[in-house]
């Protein structure tokens, strides 16, 4: 039998959840949030993650993060933040395992592209994909359409950044017209209540988030000599993490001297959401979930002096990596793979897959049929999507950057 679970008031009890869109029997022994856990990480769309672009295209190199190695840093983190706060910890893991899905191969860049390519119809988002994804996209089950989610589990991956609209939906229905069309179509269906802060578990995954991507990018950017140990050693943070290391292990190693650098850095930024989180758990004084929802503001985050600080960094790695001129020619020809392949289906949607052509009989109009398509690119590995240009444009090989 499943254990009840007793954590902080103001946590999600799993007990007492708001269910899944199809009533479905409980399991015997697992929660529901371990249930939804469970069934990302045995999701088509999670497996495909391993060949999705974090920084650098998945075939870079075997040590860069991917789409996949990302998300399980996030979970790591989150799971280490849920139980220090008493926080249902399945549900967070849940929502940081699930928040990436959504991205189309190529990263950023390749959201970009989409986002452009689909704007006359209705616009692309990589959060409002995953809705998709884990509520449609995956056809495994005999009885529903997706993974059939609990509502926390929905609502966490829908709005773990923040409410979508403001006001109530009583008194603001032009915010619905700014809702990203897969996230509003779903949400017809099964409202997320997308005009409040999610749950504090959905809170903590999208804080493990940004602690997890500030930390390995800087991990990769020197594995790609970007930069210098000497630079980030002269950084607010990263310079007291340098000087700790250097009076504990003098002459150290340079590889070990970084990873204990920020390996500490690390610990910096889970130990101040913890205690920034703490302090406005105690001053809010939420009595269940539903008040961390209605409280107006985040309950989780960074201290002010810490988010300063992580600013100059993130616009370090902005110049410094996610702008480097190789990166940027890799972008550059990456956005034009999905710029071609586009209008390809669109054109002559037989080019599809045969379990992908059925949808397309049933498109009624171009939005329809964007629609699918894009469903279709989004959900491409990277590699996947270079070999496909490479068989329908015959691209010239002078044409791409090296090791493309």
């Amino acid at each position: 039998m499943v254990a009840k679970y007793a954590g902080a008031k103001y946590a999600c009890d799993p007990d007492q959840s708001r269910g899944r869109l199809y009533r479905e029997e409980e399991s015997v022994f697992r929660s529901a949030f371990q249930r939804d856990r469970d069934r990302i990480i045995h999701a088509s769309a999670f497996r495909r993650l391993k060949h999705k672009t974090q920084v650098f295209i998945e075939h870079e190199g075997d040590y860069f993060r991917t789409r996949l190695t990302h998300s399980i840093e996030v979970a790591q983190v989150a799971r280490t933040l849920a139980g220090t706060l008493g926080l249902n910890p399945e549900l967070t893991e849940a929502v940081a395992l699930a928040h990436d899905l959504g991205h189309p191969p190529f990263g950023h860049t390749g959201e970009d592209a989409l986002a452009e390519l689909m704007a006359p119809f209705g616009g692309f988002d990589h959060n409002a994909q995953a809705i998709r994804i884990v509520t449609s996209l995956e056809r495994h089950y005999a009885e529903w359409d997706g993974l059939n989610l609990t509502w926390e589990t929905l609502e966490g991956i829908a709005k773990h950044n923040g409410p979508v609209t403001q006001g109530s939906p009583q008194n603001d229905h032009s915010a619905a017209q700014d809702v990203p069309w897969a996230l509003a179509d779903y949400n017809a269906r099964h409202d997320l209540e997308l005009h409040t802060h999610a749950s504090a578990e959905a809170q903590v995954a999208a804080l493990s988030d940004d602690i997890a991507y500030n930390n390995h990018d800087l991990h990769d950017g020197l594995r790609a000599e970007l930069f210098s140990t000497d630079e980030l050693a002269e950084m607010a943070i990263l310079s007291d993490c340098f000087a700790e290391v250097d009076r504990k292990y003098p002459g150290l190693n340079y590889y070990r001297r970084r990873h204990e650098a920020l390996r500490r850095f690390f610990g910096i930024l889970v130990e101040d959401v913890i205690a920034v989180s703490r302090a406005r758990l105690a001053e809010a004084a939420p009595n269940s979930a539903a008040d961390v929802r209605g409280a107006g503001r985040m309950m989780v985050q960074f201290s002010p002096a810490l988010w300063s600080d992580l600013k100059v960094i993130r616009k370090f790695l902005f110049t410094r990596m996610y702008r480097a001129p190789a990166v940027v020619e890799m972008r550059r020809y990456v956005t034009g793979v999905v710029r071609d392949l586009f209008p390809l289906y669109m054109q002559d949607p037989a080019m599809l897959p045969k379990q992908w052509r059925k949808d397309v009989v049933e498109a009624q109009d171009d939005t329809a049929l964007a629609r699918i398509v894009c469903d279709y690119i989004s959900g491409m590995t990277d590699r996947f999507a270079l070999q496909e240009h490479v068989r329908l444009c015959g691209a010239d090989p002078n044409d791409r950057p090296p090791g493309v």
